[in-house]
């Protein structure tokens, strides 16, 4: 009873360590879309991305309210988006999202993670040549056909559209666009009363790297290491 007991804890912790990082993230990404569009979702097209995705992850409204609050305050840090790439064990790319506020400790921090984690900070320019910049809608298919929705959103921008699964294992439609397209898309779909479960910016790899279980564990590893850092608010990989 008592294991059961200390591995139903570290899953609790687990949970609650991913929630908070989730929910620091968006308040970076509040901050940024407050700072840049100002704190009336009706008229900033950003911070109605970031309430979509709030939703997602069960951001309490009132923290939400709160970081708009505290992006409006002059004491607020500004926040600088940067791009690191490199590479992981195997060969493996990866790209590293971060909101900073400080770039000599978040460049420092991040080159100290890929070289513990068996990788190499790159260049600009070194690995993003693999990904392809997209807009990510996440949708509940209920009431949705995915054959009418193809045709459309296909002048919205559409470059992908398919099933896939959501965080609780229930399934979802997934809308893909180009980067350059996304308010068009957010726009679409709000046109048409679709509230998407999450409205997201990723880099998608357009190749892979195949890797065995123990390859995959290192690599994994890593992403882990980074995504625990502070500053850093996505990552993204080619494994395969």
């Amino acid at each position: 009873m008592g294991r059961i007991f200390e591995v139903r804890k570290a899953t609790m912790f687990a949970r609650w360590d991913r929630m908070a990082k989730q929910f620091t993230r968006i308040g970076k990404e509040i901050a940024i879309a407050v700072k840049s569009g100002g704190p009336d979702p009706t008229t900033n097209p950003a911070l109605r991305r970031c309430f979509q995705n709030a939703k997602a992850v069960n951001m309490p409204k009132d923290r939400v309210e709160a970081a708009i609050k505290r992006a409006q305050g002059k004491e607020m840090e500004n926040y600088d988006e940067i791009l690191y790439e490199g590479y992981g064990p195997h060969g493996v790319a990866i790209l590293v999202e971060t909101a900073t506020d400080n770039h000599v400790r978040t460049v420092a921090n991040v080159k100290s993670h890929f070289n513990k984690g068996g990788g190499a900070l790159g260049n600009s320019g070194s690995v993003s040549f693999q990904f392809k910049k997209m807009g990510v809608f996440k949708l509940k298919p209920e009431g949705l056909s995915a054959d009418d929705l193809e045709l459309e959103l296909i002048d919205f921008g559409l470059e992908e559209l398919g099933e896939g699964t959501g965080e609780n294992d229930e399934n979802i439609l997934i809308v893909r666009c180009g980067f350059t397209d996304f308010g068009n898309m957010q726009k679409a779909l709000e046109d048409k009363g679709i509230t998407p479960i999450s409205a997201e910016i990723e880099w998608i790899p357009t190749v892979t790297v195949p890797v065995n279980d123990e390859q995959a564990a290192d690599v994994s590893k890593l992403i882990e290491r980074l995504e625990q850092d502070e500053d850093v608010q996505k990552v993204f990989h080619n494994m395969g």
